[in-house]
């Protein structure tokens, strides 16, 4: 490896920035240039009338394992929600809960009608099989779908409906549950080891941490990227940089641009999330609350203030809302109807609420087809000098962004 080598990353989301600090970390000069004006890619928090407001429903599963080796968890001050979710079913909220670590809470979960009491044994030993990496085996293999893998595992339809779908439905984008089994494995793990938490001073403090380990003037933003020609990137002022080697860390549609290729016809799974300002929190607790009744347009709903009071100013409440079909229109008719659902779970208090904002994603998420048409990691190496890096190339999670970060820099670092 030559010490005076010199990296050009394209894109300063998490996986570039992971890239990048492997790389500075082993002597190598890397200049990373972000088309946007900050870095961090889709892991963004912007504060409005003094609100914390992330791009989008955003959390940190504490269980990620490449996550707990970069990220310095302490210094996030991470705030966690409760082990488990609100489930609204029949007309009113009914409490399952993770009963190794909210042991309180078992009785109420048992008598939910939420599932059997034999779905409840079933997701302890899906638990168990997640942490000892047998859940795909047990399902038929990795490249099952997540609905299979429920199935294989005997859940009633019950607690497919009214827990899983909703609760596996937010966190993939995915209400078919085709994500595939060795991506749910991964996830399921994660919730089963850590925390869901968010750090005090929003997702975007993730971003920021990992920046600020890179030396100075490492990261031009406003720097978009037009064309590859060799080891030379044409920014869109035209102007030419050479390099040694180039990584793609954008996201899969823009890649495919960048490297020549058509565009993919479905190019991300979208997320729409709708945060308002409450007088005071509609349910009290950091808890997630999910839609079991598939009625209407919310899928999932929290009050972020619960969980970390810093996402809201004093006396006031962050509720975020995200909507189920995530292909539905963004305007002012649906936001009448997300209100209208929000005014029967919690009442007329919904009138006093104030609409901040609406974030519609269009690349929440790589496609489900990209990550099922793989069995396991793509190769960070797409030709000589050319390499690439994203959640795409992984498993589809902030952690697998994270990891394709390490593996670029390791194949980078092997060939230079």
């Amino acid at each position: 490896m030559s010490s005076s080598a010199r990296v050009i990353i394209i894109g300063a989301g998490l996986a570039g920035l992971a890239c990048a600090q492997h790389l500075v970390r082993r002597g190598l000069a890397c200049t990373v240039l972000e088309a946007s004006d900050e870095a961090g890619g889709r892991v963004r928090t912007d504060r409005v009338d003094g609100f914390q407001l992330d791009r989008g429903f955003q959390v940190l599963l504490t269980g990620y394992p490449e996550a707990a080796k970069v990220l310095d968890y302490p210094s996030l001050q991470l705030q966690s929600f409760h082990p488990g979710a609100l489930v609204r079913y029949g007309g009113r909220f009914h409490r399952i809960s993770d009963p190794l670590r909210r042991p309180q809470d078992l009785v109420a979960g048992l008598m939910s009608p939420i599932g059997s009491f034999r779905d409840k044994l079933t997701i302890l030993r899906l638990r168990q099989d997640a942490l000892n990496q047998r859940l795909c085996a047990q399902a038929g293999g990795g490249n099952r779908t997540t609905l299979e893998a429920l199935d294989r595992y005997g859940f009633s339809a019950v607690m497919r409906e009214r827990f899983l779908r909703p609760f596996l439905g937010g966190v993939f984008l995915d209400q078919s549950l085709s994500t595939p089994c060795r991506h749910f494995e991964l996830v399921w793990a994660a919730f089963s080891r850590g925390a869901i938490a968010l750090p005090q001073a929003g997702m975007g403090a993730i971003a920021v941490q990992l920046a600020s380990s890179l030396p100075a003037g490492s990261i031009r933003l406003r720097s978009p990227v037009t064309e590859l020609d060799g080891k030379q990137v044409v920014r869109a002022s035209g102007e030419r940089l050479s390099a040694d080697a180039v990584v793609l860390a954008t996201d899969y549609a823009m890649a495919a641009t960048l490297r020549g290729e058509p565009v993919p016809a479905a190019p991300g799974r979208q997320s729409t999330t709708l945060y308002f300002d409450a007088p005071a929190p509609p349910v009290p607790g950091p808890w997630l609350l999910l839609n079991g009744e598939h009625q209407g347009p919310i899928g999932t709903a929290c009050v972020l203030s619960e969980v970390a009071p810093t996402y809201a100013p004093s006396g006031r409440a962050l509720v975020s809302v995200s909507l189920a079909d995530q292909t539905a229109p963004v305007d002012a008719d649906q936001q009448q109807i997300v209100r209208a659902q929000l005014r029967e779970w919690f009442g007329e208090a919904v009138d006093e609420w104030r609409h901040l904002r609406t974030d519609r994603i269009s690349r929440a998420l790589p496609p489900v087809d990209v990550l099922a048409s793989r069995n396991g990691a793509a190769s960070p190496r797409l030709r000589p000098a050319l390499y690439q890096c994203g959640d795409y190339c992984e498993t589809g999670t902030l952690d697998g962004a994270l990891l394709s970060g390490r593996h670029a820099a390791a194949a980078i670092l092997a060939d230079l």
